[in-house]
């Protein structure tokens, strides 16, 4: 593995790079509050596949923190990461926080995205909100810029109704991984995106929000195939 800091939009942005520099660059986004170490487990697996990087975004991890914080913002770091890697298309997977992200990416520009997999997330919505709203400060001392916390928590309890209303614009195959009952995200969602992708599938892996962590085995053997997979012209989608 390499580690570096790629200049992108002004900041550093911290990089674990694994895989074929070759093969197509696959680009994973961490959670809210975590950072990309949570995908150490799962990057290895897409090694032989791809040139995989594991991004930790503004605010997070050993990425600067420049005080401005939003879904925008980090929309176009990751745009920007694709331009500095000089990927006119590639794979993503999001979860939580980066599978909002993930999915605003791909509805500005569909075109450089060439398989989209987003974990138990779906864009976010008018009237969907946290289980519960962080504090001004945090409790305890944090590896993290809190203000990052509070402006993407804000966010998700008051998106632009755009980024519900832009998924239609989504054309890269999409794969939804649904998290179950067990889930704090509302899981009648994911049908309902299904329904005004032109090219989506769902499946659910009934283990929770974090599925990668808490099911890894399941996690890896529906995404390792489906991005590995052509166009995905004419994917009958999986049941919920």
């Amino acid at each position: 593995m390499t580690v570096r800091h790629l200049s992108v939009r002004g900041i550093r942005l911290c990089v674990d790079m694994t895989g074929k520099p070759a093969s197509r660059p696959l680009v994973l986004i961490h959670a809210l509050g975590a950072n990309k170490s949570s995908w150490d487990e799962i990057a290895p697996a897409f090694a032989g596949t791809h040139h995989v990087y594991a991004v930790d975004m503004r605010g997070f991890g050993d990425s600067d923190q420049p005080g401005l914080y939003s879904f925008q913002d980090m929309r176009d770091d990751v745009l920007g990461l694709l331009d500095a890697i000089g990927a006119d298309r590639a794979d993503i997977i999001g979860h939580s926080m980066g599978a909002s992200v993930a999915w605003l990416v791909a509805e500005a520009q569909p075109e450089r995205i060439a398989h989209l997999v987003v974990e138990d997330t779906t864009p976010p919505r008018q009237g969907v909100r946290l289980p519960r709203t962080p504090p001004p400060e945090p409790p305890e001392e944090v590896p993290f810029d809190w203000q990052a916390l509070l402006a993407v928590a804000a966010q998700v309890n008051d998106p632009d109704p755009a980024w519900w209303d832009q998924v239609p614009a989504v054309t890269a195959p999409v794969l939804m991984l649904a998290g179950g009952r067990d889930s704090h995200v509302p899981q009648h969602l994911f049908a309902e995106v299904l329904a005004r992708l032109p090219n989506g599938r769902m499946l659910e892996i009934p283990v929770g929000h974090h599925i990668h962590k808490d099911a890894p085995n399941e996690f890896l053997a529906a995404v390792e195939p489906f991005l590995c997979s052509g166009s995905g012209d004419g994917m009958a989608s999986f049941p919920t």
